[in-house]
């Protein structure tokens, strides 16, 4: 596989992923499929911030959109050019999945804003689960604390840990797929496309082109220099 279809394998690769952060940061602020409590604004800030949307979303569909872009005649300095113009693109898309990354491991480090019972065995809305101090158990560890915390929304600490986690994995891959289109357009720049596969093949065809044009008229082909048709 040459550079320019490795290339267009990572762009495809990048919206899949797109969409998996755009869906899950979605549903991040529907819980339990439920609008009242977005139109309460009683949502994780996090998940508000929409950074799965912009971030791992629009911001990755650009650089992806720049992969997928076809030329149709490659040539010497064509080849090249693309693959310099897919660093600065490769950059934005690490960008993107970068914040989209530290705002939704920031969303689930702290936990779900939610309604549970303070000191006073008053119900409140807040950050129950966010740890006080570097000694106190991460509550992703004690399971005991999803189901009995928060009171609403309902099961909104499993809700959160999931989605979380796949924004999360998704932006690692995005990422890392942003890091090999670097290495890949530096070496595109460097030595070209390397398909030199595409190179024979498109001297046979030119050879097979010739000689289709010289069977035209075959009669013409076995005439003697000095024979006249009349």
């Amino acid at each position: 596989m040459d550079i320019l279809s490795r290339t267009h394998c990572l762009g495809a690769s990048l919206i899949f992923l797109g969409l998996i952060c755009i869906f899950a940061n979605i549903l991040l602020i529907f819980p339990n499929f439920e609008y009242q409590f977005l139109l309460q604004r009683k949502v994780s800030l996090y998940a508000l911030m929409m950074s799965g949307l912009w971030g791992g979303g629009v911001l990755v569909f650009i650089a992806a959109r720049q992969f997928l872009t076809k030329h149709s005649k490659p040539g010497f300095w064509r080849v090249r050019s693309t693959m310099l113009c897919s660093i600065p693109y490769s950059a934005l898309g690490l960008l993107g999945s970068g914040i989209c990354f530290v705002v939704n491991f920031t969303g689930l480090a702290k936990g779900p804003f939610c309604q549970y019972l303070n000191c006073d065995q008053e119900p409140s809305w807040g950050y129950p689960l966010q740890a006080r101090s570097a000694s106190e158990e991460h509550y992703i560890y004690n399971s005991t604390q999803w189901y009995t915390v928060c009171k609403e929304p309902r099961n909104v600490v499993v809700w959160n840990i999931f989605l979380f986690s796949i924004i999360l994995l998704a932006n690692i891959l995005q990422a890392l797929l942003c890091v090999i289109q670097i290495i890949n357009g530096v070496a595109g720049v460097f030595f070209g496309t390397g398909n030199r596969h595409n190179k024979r093949r498109g001297k046979q065809v030119t050879t097979r082109h010739r000689s289709a044009k010289s069977m035209k008229n075959p009669y013409l082909t076995r005439l003697p220099k000095h024979t006249s048709l009349i």
